[in-house]
């Protein structure tokens, strides 16, 4: 399946996510940029989703799409999935599905760039690769970058991974008792773009550059399709008197965005559709208004950001929000007076609880957890394949359940 490299010939690293959300990609993004800010052209990396390969079947794509409208109108009945997924008995059947579900377009990916090592910022695709090492004899190295802090499903993990790399303490607590042995898993934190952590500029150069006040307070809010309550709260903040300026980003949702820029602001506002520089912005901000998403929350983290949720999806990101209160880093407000309430106590007595949220914030946070999940990589595609050790499933039984679907599983096979 994997070609050697010949010697100076570049290691090829394969990073597959999804697009249930945003956190998936951005962390792949983020250690794609790490491995080449790194390696240079010592690497080629190759971020593919297979969920999006015409093999994989059509409903897995329309749920990607359905994503953001089922956390935001039915969050109980996504609740409930997410639960469901982590019951052991559901567990083991959606692995089955996925070796069956997945089977083609993962393989296809293998065949196709030919990697040395894999980084999985999905669970999804972990089953799906342990019946195709089972039925090739042959092991790529395997990363698994969990994107959840807290809160996360027994899918993530998966010992067909030689690495799994956890954002917490607590999160690998949960990954011994599913199985894993504790040389296997490492507390890094959530891969962030690596440009958050090499910023070192002041706020008020960063700001200058951006067009912003240099000396206000700067709440930085974060919006997208996903996240409810954010326009409420904005309202209120809009007519509340503290001294304030607002830079507020829609996330690429058009009609956010016009609604923002139509609005009658009371204080300095900078409205953004969609950006590219968020890292620079983080830097820029004094807080940080969002929902409570894995990714967002290490962002705000590496820049020493207190967090502000006005948001948060039920099961999936619950954790997040657990954590980030137990360790002093932010607040939970729904309720845009609450919303209103915090910022007023974080800037009372000389912003005195907003520094010991940015402290705590920056306590906890892991600016490089991209470059140390790189160099783990790129370590990993040194030693590239090797035959497969242990059995992985019972090879008689994966074959008669890729027989019974009709998935081609042979060598040379393909569907159609």
């Amino acid at each position: 399946m994997t070609k050697s490299t010949n010697a100076g010939d570049p290691l090829r690293i394969l990073i597959l996510f999804a697009d249930y959300g945003f956190g998936h990609r951005a962390a792949a993004m983020a250690l794609k940029a790490a491995l080449e800010q790194l390696y240079g052209e010592q690497v080629v990396v190759e971020m593919v989703n297979p969920i999006d390969d015409p093999t994989a079947p059509g409903f897995l794509r329309k749920e990607q799409q359905r994503y953001d409208r089922r956390v935001t109108e039915t969050p109980q009945l996504y609740k409930l999935g997410y639960e469901i997924g982590d019951m052991a008995v559901t567990a083991d059947l959606l692995e089955s599905s996925m070796i069956v579900l997945l089977h083609d377009a993962v393989r296809k990916a293998l065949k196709l760039f030919r990697p040395h090592a894999i980084l999985c910022t999905y669970p999804f695709y972990l089953p799906t690769l342990s019946g195709i090492y089972t039925l090739s004899g042959e092991y790529i190295p395997i990363l698994t970058v969990v994107t959840d802090f807290t809160d996360v499903n027994k899918l993530w993990f998966n010992s067909v991974a030689e690495l799994t790399a956890v954002p917490t303490g607590i999160a690998r607590q949960h990954a011994l008792q599913r199985g894993l042995i504790p040389e296997s898993v490492l507390v890094t934190g959530i891969p962030v773009m690596p440009a958050i952590a090499n910023e070192k500029r002041s706020k008020a150069e960063i700001r200058q550059e951006l067009g912003w006040d240099a000396d206000t307070f700067t709440l930085l809010a974060v919006g997208s399709k996903r996240v409810r309550n954010l326009p409420e709260a904005l309202h209120v903040l809009n007519h509340s008197g503290l001294p304030l300026q607002l830079a507020v980003v829609a996330g690429g949702n058009d009609s956010l965005f016009s609604s923002f820029q139509a609005t009658e602001w009371h204080h300095t506002a900078h409205i953004y559709n969609k950006v590219s520089n968020i890292p620079t912005m983080l830097h820029a901000a004094d807080a940080l208004l969002c929902k409570a998403g894995g990714l967002i929350t290490s962002e705000a983290l590496a820049a020493g950001l207190p967090l502000l949720y006005v948001d948060v999806i039920q099961g999936q990101e619950t954790g997040n929000v657990e954590y980030i209160l137990e360790q002093g880093a932010g607040e939970l407000a729904t309720d845009p007076v609450i919303a209103l309430e915090t910022l007023f106590h974080w800037l009372e007595h000389g912003a005195a609880l907003l520094n010991e949220r940015a402290a705590n914030a920056r306590s906890i946070a892991h600016p490089q957890a991209a470059i140390e999940i790189a160099q783990l990589a790129y370590l990993a595609a040194q030693r590239g394949p090797r035959p497969v050790g242990k059995p992985l499933f019972d090879r008689k039984r994966l074959t008669a359940l890729l027989d019974r679907f009709d998935v081609p599983w042979r060598s040379g096979e393909n569907r159609g």
